[in-house]
């Protein structure tokens, strides 16, 4: 699938095809599937690997070439073990640093097994086929609520209730796409891991720490 068969799918669902009379710009929609895909993305983060170079003398490295980055998942070094040595890590902003007690003397390889936001665009697309109608479903629902919003106290050739049938129907749909992402989402996933976590634990909303 790419952008533009996602867009018609987000038309189909929001009964707006009718090219003479569109409610939405594909502009329009463009944004609403931006977003629905970077939720996703957040929640089933694409799995990828990096090769790094350290530099001599330091134990930090750059993540600034990983685009879309959302989390580090494991460190390996030094690369070429088997079974592979994962070390210690810590992150902070763009840069990652090896928890190790000497830092390199020359500049060797490091693999990074992280996660990234998926992409969708006019010819391509990350996102597995099973999950493209969660996507659909969000970004409609995002395109709905924002109508229904901006035709609210205006005259509608549909009626004065056309935008609260938009505004239950994109509600009903944002809450089924927040059921998928947690149905699917990666926090929910069993996965089996072996003892290489970052210095301190993840920390988001949904964490307290402290006394």
């Amino acid at each position: 699938m790419n952008l533009t068969e996602m867009r018609t799918r987000v038309r189909r669902d929001l009964h707006d095809e009718d090219a003479t009379n569109q409610r939405w710009t594909d502009a329009e929609l463009d944004r609403h599937i931006d977003r629905a895909v970077r939720e996703f993305g957040l929640a089933v983060p694409l799995e990828a690997t990096a090769a790094l170079i350290t530099t001599p003398g330091s134990r930090d490295l750059s993540l600034a070439a990983l685009s879309g980055l959302v989390a580090v998942e494991a460190v390996e070094y030094p690369t070429g073990d088997y079974p592979p040595s994962y070390v210690s890590y810590s992150v902070w902003s763009a840069t990652l640093t090896l928890l190790i007690d000497s830092a390199p003397t020359s500049a060797e390889g490091v693999n990074v097994f992280y996660t990234k936001l998926h992409t969708l665009d006019a010819t391509t697309s990350t996102i597995p086929s099973r999950y493209e109608d969660l996507v659909a479903t969000g970004a409609g629902a995002y395109a709905a609520l924002e109508w229904a919003s901006f035709a609210t106290n205006r005259v509608n050739v549909g009626g004065e209730d056309v935008w609260r049938r938009y505004l239950t129907w994109g509600q009903e749909r944002l809450a089924e796409f927040a059921r998928g992402l947690a149905r699917h989402g990666r926090r929910n996933a069993v996965r089996i891991r072996r003892l290489y976590r970052p210095a301190t634990p993840p920390v988001d909303q949904s964490t307290v720490t402290g006394p």
